[in-house]
């Protein structure tokens, strides 16, 4: 084995040993000592990765100064206590073994991996170190889990998956017209045991209007456990698509799903069209892509099994006393429905249980129209009239996304809601709408839904759906309709937007704006707009100056679907609006101080997911939080990597309930005079990681009712005084935090219901 060096010693896997076996032979120092050998036995594999750069990076004094930095305080550490400790060093020893455990598991999750992806383009793609993996999001090419077995779609899965495993196909379409149930067949052929067996590997994608492949390359990097990776251009992304999928070819075979692609994209699929053996393309889509190979059309259902499909959705069926008469309704119904499985679920649905006076409704309400929006328009006029606004609401967001349930209950909350409204009533309302097939929840796993904590529940809506949801707005004129919708393409505003010569009375204004905008912006005015949904694509974003005129907005919400995070400027727009209660970011770079120096009086709730803080001011700056942010009740932090504190603020805002730091992997610790939030009810710091104890002044919290440390895998013990909770604290989640001691005032904990 090579080696390196730095500060004056040696560094290979003897030294590692050395450090080992003296971390193991001195007890004094338990349980740390036995994690400092643990997290160096660990290293050991890693060592010949890191020696396999050499030649490429200056490790002495370059990037792995960090690391050689630790080790030599580590060997400093265990040469001290071998030679003996007395009393009063042991604390001091105690804290810096802690530090060194932490900075190590830092530098083996988040360096190591950013060094192999520095040597893509002198080498292969290193592959991914498991025991190290960085927390983020891994399902973002998965398979959607086919939530019914649709009647009918036995003979074309059969047909399909013969076409996909004959030897002489690398490359297949799947063509239908919309709602013919291209996703399901699809998503059934990928859970097929014997599809799985032959494709270790099957990713997917539900490919947007205007694919980009550098965000698409990044998504299957994250999905298979590497870090974050952003790419200059497209020449860049083709070249780590291709030794990626060169590596994980040796696991077995690759399939990659392309879900409803729209015409003009052969391109972009001539990019994954790749000669490597036991790795094929399967696409869906509208349209026919003769250069992706052969083409297999669905058909709509055979009319037995429309009408199979029919009875079983729409069961029970009504009391009739004339069998023909019914079965001419039915027959009526079933023409309408086309063989079109999209249809015949939400139609059947919409009948459910109905009466017969409706299923005549229904017929004669039909109009004769041939297109798919027309006869799926009357299961849309069944709706109850808040049901009606919320559906159309669907349409503000961009087409294929997984949308997290608490965005749009946030929105709805402030659109419809009341003084005494809850959070709960807006998730019924999605689950309403998806009792009727107009959208899909998607669970994550997580059971946690109390509080208004939604972020474990995912929607989603078929593309014909969402446009029958924009058809509705568009019934309206631009002037006088409540939801507006302003795509801008290449700096090119619509022709409508130029020909604004009044203010607009929309509630809600959705913006989109792709990767070449440079936030040049036309002014217009919107006076009576409550919510700004905007969602980006480039890497530099300004918030439009008209948003000054918007003195009843109460939500924004940002969303960056780019490829790297977005800097987001012109905050300042923000400070004049008076009722602005809830703002989320998405995939953004911000400082964690952009917000309180707007001083919002009515500001109720921060969301940041995704975003990067840089520097995160924990010295005390000049601003007195309790005035800039007297109403700040919920700050909600998620996949933020480059928070390592809680920043010292956040203790200051003393009308806060709930505060949520979750997959924060880097987060250590919270700030000491966290007893300041008096009100806080819930504390959530689930997946942190990093996260080795909390603050004792934790435990006078007097009114906190829920505490979650679940998956905080490094949290060693619960303050000492945790007891002093008995009072409020009803629930404590602490799933896989086995090495968390509980002290033993938790006997005091009299209303604790559960942990």
């Amino acid at each position: 084995m090579s080696v390196w060096f730095g500060r004056g010693f040696l560094f290979n896997s003897s030294l590692l040993e050395t450090l080992i076996f003296a971390a193991k032979v001195y007890t004094d120092f338990k349980p740390l000592s036995e994690d400092l050998a643990s997290t160096l036995e660990r290293l050991i594999p890693l060592s010949e990765e890191i020696e396999s750069f050499q030649g490429k990076l200056d490790f002495a004094y370059g990037d792995l100064k960090e690391l050689v930095d630790t080790l030599f305080r580590a060997r400093e550490v265990v040469s001290t206590c071998i030679e003996g400790v007395s009393w009063f060093q042991k604390p001091i020893l105690t804290r810096e073994i802690q530090r060194i455990v932490n900075d190590l598991l830092k530098f083996s999750r988040t360096e190591l991996q950013f060094l192999q992806f520095r040597t893509l383009d002198d080498g292969g793609l290193c592959k991914r170190i498991d025991g190290f993996s960085v927390p983020v999001y891994t399902d973002l090419c998965s398979v959607p889990l086919p939530d019914k077995d649709l009647l009918g779609f036995d003979y074309p899965l059969m047909e399909l998956k013969k076409k996909l495993l004959d030897d002489s196909v690398g490359s297949l379409v799947v063509c239908a017209p919309p709602g013919c149930g291209k996703t399901t067949l699809v998503a059934q052929l990928c859970h097929d045991q014997e599809i799985k067996g032959v494709f270790k590997h099957i990713f997917y994608w539900v490919t947007s209007r205007t694919p980009n492949l550098r965000v698409m390359v990044q998504h299957l990097l994250l999905h298979n456990g590497f870090k974050d990776l952003t790419f200059t251009n497209d020449s860049q992304a083709a070249n780590c698509l291709r030794k990626l999928l060169e590596e994980l070819k040796g696991n077995g075979g690759i399939l990659l799903v392309f879900d409803d692609v729209f015409a003009g994209a052969e391109s972009l699929l001539k990019t994954f069209q790749i000669n490597l053996q036991d790795y094929k393309i399967l696409v869906t889509s509208q349209f026919e892509f003769a250069s992706c190979g052969p083409t297999y059309h669905l058909k709509p259902l055979e009319h037995q099994d429309a009408k199979n499909l029919l009875i079983q959705l729409a069961s029970p069926l009504p009391h009739h006393t004339n069998p023909y008469e019914f079965e001419d309704l039915l027959q009526k119904t079933l023409k309408r429905c086309n063989g079109l499985p999209l249809v015949i679920e939400v139609v059947g649905v919409s009948l459910k249980g109905r009466g017969l006076h409706l299923w005549k409704d229904q017929v004669e309400s039909w109009s004769e129209g041939k297109t798919i929006l027309e006869r799926l328009q009357p299961s849309f006029d069944a709706l109850k009239p808040h049901l009606k606004e919320c559906f159309m609401d669907m349409g503000s967001f961009l087409e294929d996304q997984k949308i997290c349930a608490s965005v749009i209950i946030d929105l709805w909350v402030e659109l419809y809601g009341t003084s005494s409204s809850s959070s709960i009533v807006y998730m019924k309302y999605l689950n309403d709408l998806a009792s009727q097939n107009l959208l899909k929840l998607i669970p994550l796993g997580k059971n946690e839904q109390e509080d208004g904590f939604y972020n474990g529940i995912l929607v989603t809506q078929h593309d014909v759906l969402r446009e029958l949801a924009i058809h509705q707005s568009r019934l309206e004129s631009i002037l006088e309709t409540k939801r507006l919708h302003l795509k801008i393409i290449k700096n090119i505003f619509p022709d409508w937007y130029s020909n604004l010569r009044q203010p607009i009375n929309a509630r809600l204004l959705s913006i989109s704006t792709d990767d070449l905008f440079s936030s040049s912006w036309v002014e217009m005015d919107c006076p009576n707009v409550e919510a700004l949904i905007s969602n980006i694509s480039s890497s530099d974003y300004a918030l439009p100056s008209f948003i000054v005129g918007m003195k009843k907005l109460k939500v924004l919400t940002i969303t960056n679907h780019g490829v790297s995070l977005a800097k987001i400027t012109n905050f300042s727009c923000l400070s004049s609006l008076p009722n602005l209660k809830r703002i989320r970011l998405e995939k953004a770079s911000v400082t964690l101080l952009d917000l309180p120096q707007l001083r919002l009086g009515s500001l109720q709730k921060i969301s940041f997911v995704m975003c990067s803080f840089h520097e995160v001011f924990y010295e005390c700056v000049d601003i007195d939080i309790s005035k800039a942010l007297p109403s700040l009740q919920e700050i909600e932090i998620d996949y933020c990597y480059d928070l390592d504190e809680v920043p010292y603020w956040v203790s200051q805002v003393v009308s806060l309930k709930k505060l949520s730091v979750t997959n924060c992997y880097k987060l250590s610790r919270l700030p000491n005079d966290i007893d300041n939030l008096s009100k806080l009810e819930v504390l959530r710091l689930a997946s942190c990681f990093n996260l080795c104890e909390l603050p004792e002044t934790t435990s006078e919290l007097r009114n906190l009712r829920f505490l979650d440390i679940s998956d905080c895998t490094g949290l060693r013990k619960l303050p000492l005084e945790i007891g002093k909770l008995q009072k409020k604290l009803k629930k404590i989640s602490m799933r896989k935090c086995w090495r968390c001691e509980l002290p033993g005032s938790v006997v005091n904990l009299e209303n604790l219901e559960l942990i």
